[in-house]
């Protein structure tokens, strides 16, 4: 590892560099991976995160729904956590509702004795029980709802916690004020929310600014080359209101990892299999049409089909980290080598226009509006 750092740091610092002045005990070394690894700042905070984090959905596999996703035990977790370390991912996404709380337990037992160096995000809202209040963003639902994330994830606190999704049963000023108790009393350093409406995640920012809560820094959103919903309202809200977008499913639900092509069947190894119907639905000559240009374009870049759908994301506004999946260790650093290096303009122009569709009402409308152009 100390070679490979080494060698990196030799190429990244130019040839003046050399291996007795950067020696593997150097301080420039010791931290040479993190120079390969962008961090963008998460909206309207002053915390850094890494362009890539780790989505842990694929941990523990409980239910028919996760064992889809994957079903990595504790030791499969750290090795996997251990390689995006490496490479300066320090950031771990997961959920209370992720395999019934098996996720953040894995996660948890992962990072033990290296907590302060990674960064958790986790999310509740959703049913955890079958009572009428084991679910929503009720003060009597979150407050306990943090606390068994916290119990699970055995840490004294969550760095990012969203709301994972829009209860609109309950007022907002109470969710708002809810997640502002649990960010002074330490154990929520940030909050976010999750698949939001425009209004929703307004609304929500306007009764921070009324009270002086604690305000979303991000939104946690569905956003990919077969799925760019996201541009039509939440993106220019996320560019004016200071709102970071941290990305599901870049990759379209399992769509765009290559292995899906016209003319061919389903692979027979795809979590498309049992959770299609459970995930944003996508036209088959559309996503064709979209994966003849990825195709294109990863010949002329050799990368994949899935590094270049990540790296055109990485180029999108408001977007300050993707969260990638992993079955394996292969799979993870296929996902990794998205980063550190760039589509050219007439590359992304040409997968832009691959995936555009026409918006609805009163989207298209505002578009024809010289002085409403497109965020992106």
């Amino acid at each position: 590892m100390e070679r490979t750092l080494l060698s990196a740091a030799l190429i990244f610092w130019g040839t003046n560099a050399t291996k007795s002045s950067l020696a593997p005990s150097h301080p420039r070394i010791r931290h040479a991976h993190l120079l390969f690894m962008e961090f963008r700042q998460l909206g309207y905070s002053g915390l850094k995160v890494p362009v890539l984090s780790f989505g842990t959905g694929t941990f523990g596999g409980r239910g028919e729904f996760f064992q889809a996703w994957g079903n990595s035990d504790v030791k499969e977790a750290t090795r996997l956590i251990d390689i995006c370390l490496e490479a300066g991912v320090n950031f771990f996404d997961t959920a209370d509702v992720y395999s019934q709380g098996a996720s953040e337990e894995i996660l948890g037992k992962a990072i033990a004795g290296r907590r302060d160096k990674v960064l958790i995000s986790t999310k509740a809202t959703f049913a955890m029980g079958d009572g009428p209040n084991d679910l929503g963003s009720s003060r009597h639902h979150l407050i306990p709802a943090c606390e068994a994330s916290l119990r699970r994830l055995n840490t004294d606190y969550i760095d990012i916690y969203h709301l994972h999704g829009f209860d609109a049963v309950t007022p907002v000023e109470e969710a708002i004020k809810t997640l502002d108790t649990l960010v002074q009393s330490g154990k929520v350093r940030y909050i976010a929310c999750s698949n939001f409406s425009g209004w929703h995640l307004m609304k929500s920012l306007a009764v921070s600014e009324k009270y002086g809560w604690a305000r979303y820094v991000a939104h946690q959103a569905y956003y990919s080359l077969v799925g760019r919903d996201f541009e039509w309202e939440l993106m220019p809200l996320g560019l004016d209101r200071k709102v970071a977008t941290i990305v599901w499913s870049p990759l379209g639900w399992g769509r765009l990892t290559g292995k899906i092509r016209r003319g061919k069947p389903l692979p027979e190894v795809s979590r498309l299999h049992s959770t299609a119907e459970q995930g944003p639905p996508v036209p088959n000559e559309y996503l064709y049409k979209v994966v003849d240009a990825l195709d294109e374009v990863a010949r002329e870049t050799n990368k994949t089909i899935a590094q270049v759908a990540l790296n055109w994301l990485l180029q999108r506004p408001t977007v300050a980290n993707i969260i990638v999946g992993a079955r394996n260790e292969e799979q993870l650093r296929q996902n990794l080598a998205a980063v550190g290096w760039n589509l050219t303009r007439e590359q992304v122009a040409r997968l832009d226009a691959a995936s555009e569709v026409s918006p609805p009402y009163p989207y298209w409308h505002q578009r024809a509006f010289v002085r409403n152009p497109k965020p992106v």
